[in-house]
């Protein structure tokens, strides 16, 4: 009844709902149903409805392990995930969820064992659909598709399954896609135990500082970092990537700051992290508010960092002066590009 409601968007039930699907009330009412009294005209009827819409999917997921016939349960998933207006999201997160070994024996303690060939079939598809997904980022939903597989993943709590879908996955784009927090932190627990993954695009999807913070402990993992566009970011947002330019086992090479929000205070900050980096090769600050007070640090930046070849630094703020004083350093190192 409760994954109906969720395929249906139906969240009322009534005594025939309850009959068809072989309930009583008396059963329910205190844990899962609340009894609501509906006036129409001059009658009144007995309705339910689950306290929550979240309780309803939580149940609806529930339902797949204790009623489902484990050959229909692939089918059932494939076509909840082809919904393409979110309606199945969070009951599709659940079921993941459940198939988590840690999960499930706590429900299992109240509910009886879980059919093993359920939790498998779970497990299966959430890899399948990883490895699908990953290779096809071509559309706003084709991402937004792929974030949803990685919630699965998140919620699986499985790193090994994680190693294992995204082993030989090199670049993951989510780029003009807007990501939240909890996005974010889902992009960081499934990216951790993987070493593959070499490029990151974040490009304009709405990131701010809580959300870098929850990707802070992989950045440095990515040899091409892309953060450009997302304005909200700024001195704070930058100084989480320069903590990550820090890390001993950096491997950024490519990195992508335009139009970040940057000022001097972050400039400062991240040439001094670059100061004892030693992968970076390209970086972009296109489009910030960089002045002429940036610019001594950043020909110490440019004069001192051996793997620098290429730095973009247009449509900041620099005069006149600081744009000669900055493309005088173009050419002081073979293969240096210093774009102004």
């Amino acid at each position: 009844m409760a994954f109906t409601g969720v395929a249906e968007k139906n969240i009322v039930f009534t005594d025939g709902d309850l009959i068809k699907y072989n309930l009583q009330p008396s059963q329910f009412l205190s844990g899962f149903l609340m009894e609501l009294l509906e006036r129409e005209d001059s009658a009144r009827s007995v309705v339910y409805t689950f306290p929550h819409l979240t309780i309803q999917e939580f149940v609806a997921a529930l339902a797949q392990f204790l009623t489902v016939d484990p050959g229909n349960i692939v089918k059932l998933l494939s076509e909840a995930h082809s919904t393409t207006d979110g309606r199945f999201e969070v009951f599709l997160r659940f079921v993941a969820g459940i198939s988590s070994p840690r999960t499930a024996w706590i429900l299992e303690e109240f509910l009886g064992k879980f059919p093993h060939q359920t939790i498998c079939r779970v497990i299966d598809w959430v890899k399948e659909e990883v490895k699908r997904r990953a290779g096809n980022t071509e559309s706003e939903a084709d991402k937004r598709s792929l974030l949803n597989t990685l919630h699965y993943l998140f919620e699986s709590q499985n790193p090994a399954l994680a190693q294992q879908t995204l082993g030989s996955v090199e670049t993951l784009s989510f780029c003009g896609l807007g990501l939240t927090p909890i996005d974010c932190a889902v992009l960081s627990h499934v990216i951790r135990p993987c070493d593959t993954i070499k490029h990151l695009d974040l490009g304009s999807c709405g990131i701010q500082c809580e959300g870098l913070q929850r990707l802070g402990p992989v950045l440095h993992k990515c040899q091409g970092l892309g953060l450009g566009f997302n304005k909200d970011l700024g001195d704070s947002g930058v100084k989480l990537v320069s903590a990550a330019l820090r890390d001993p086992d950096c491997k950024i090479q490519t990195l992508e700051l335009g139009s970040v929000g940057l000022t001097e205070s972050g400039a400062e900050d991240l040439v001094s992290a670059l100061s004892t980096n030693t992968s970076l090769t390209w970086l972009n600050l296109m489009g910030n508010s960089l002045t002429d007070r940036c610019v001594p640090a950043l020909r110490r930046l440019i004069l001192t960092l051996p793997s620098l070849e290429q730095i973009w630094l247009q449509e900041n703020k620099f005069s006149a002066d600081g744009q000669n004083q900055l493309k005088s350093l173009q050419g002081t190192r073979r293969g240096l590009s210093v774009v102004v």
